[in-house]
């Protein structure tokens, strides 16, 4: 069958979901992972034809059912390096890169022989194993409550060369900091945790809410800092002087994150904007 022929397919079946280009991007990034066949290779050989055209066919029907593109590939990338993604993770989203970028600009103010790094509720271990990757005198660990999510970041670890230790621990629960951390200290402590509020569902696109796993995403209204305000308290008495502790946020409390890192002690706090200029990533240091 020509691609050619496909491509009009998933068009027909799809423009009215995605819009045009977002379906060209689809198809051309199928094509690439099932048959190693880019957009340049098929645009100079627009006659192409493939024996077995089930696995199209087959991501044509689940991309109809919102499935995110990501999922059916089981790999995306994020901050240059590969991941692979399944449904118990977040799919790494460009406002997280930022984030990496600003933990990897910060790192040569604490001017360490060797940094330890803490990432909270690491997921696919995205966060973790860029930091991992940029940071040469970085001992990084990495904590998720899923051990699904666990799995999927150890392989993710090995798939880009880093070593990270990885540990399941449940953050809401002030006991497995003892039990995994002892009297560790770290020079950074970096979150993205559950932030979305249950009344903000509404705003979330289809293929995200149906898809990708609650337990990382949503938290009740009545506490929407339920989170940040244990891993806040945690960070308090175990980052070093003058560490940091960055997180990843909801756009719509950056005031009550300022006001939840005060009470905490921290200092030098900052409130920053990602690329769609809204209030995503803040940062306090410990006194």
């Amino acid at each position: 069958m020509k691609l050619k022929d496909i491509q009009q397919q998933f068009h027909l079946e799809l423009d009215d979901i995605y819009g045009k280009e977002e379906v060209d991007s689809f198809f051309f990034l199928l094509i690439e992972s099932f048959y190693n066949l880019t957009r340049i290779k098929l645009a100079m050989d627009p006659e192409t034809l493939v024996n077995d055209s089930s696995k199209l066919k087959e991501a044509l029907e689940l991309l109809k059912e919102e499935q995110p593109i990501q999922y059916i590939l089981g790999e995306t990338e994020f901050y240059g390096l590969p991941f692979k993604v399944n449904p118990y993770t977040l799919i790494p989203r460009p406002e997280t890169e930022e984030l990496v970028e600003w933990i990897i600009k910060h790192q040569p103010k604490l001017n360490h022989e060797t940094l330890n790094i803490l990432d909270i509720g690491t997921g696919s271990g995205c966060i973790a194993i860029s930091l991992a990757k940029n940071i040469p005198n970085a001992k990084v660990y990495a904590l998720d409550v899923s051990p699904e999510a666990l799995k999927m970041a150890r392989q993710n670890a090995e798939l880009n060369n880093v070593s990270i230790e990885f540990i399941e621990a449940n953050i809401l629960n002030p006991d497995t900091w003892s039990d995994a951390f002892k009297s560790m200290s770290f020079s950074v402590i970096v979150s993205n945790p559950p932030y979305v509020r249950e009344q903000e569902k509404q705003l979330m696109k289809p293929n995200v809410l149906n898809n990708e796993p609650h337990l990382a995403l949503f938290v009740k209204d009545e506490n929407p800092l339920l989170f940040y305000k244990a891993i806040a308290q945690y960070a308090s008495s175990n980052l070093e002087k003058q560490g940091a502790l960055f997180f990843e946020i909801n756009e719509f409390l950056g005031r009550e994150m300022i006001h939840l890192l005060t009470s905490n002690h921290f200092v030098n706090i900052q409130l920053k904007q990602d690329i769609f200029k809204k209030d995503r990533m803040i940062k306090g240091e410990k006194n």
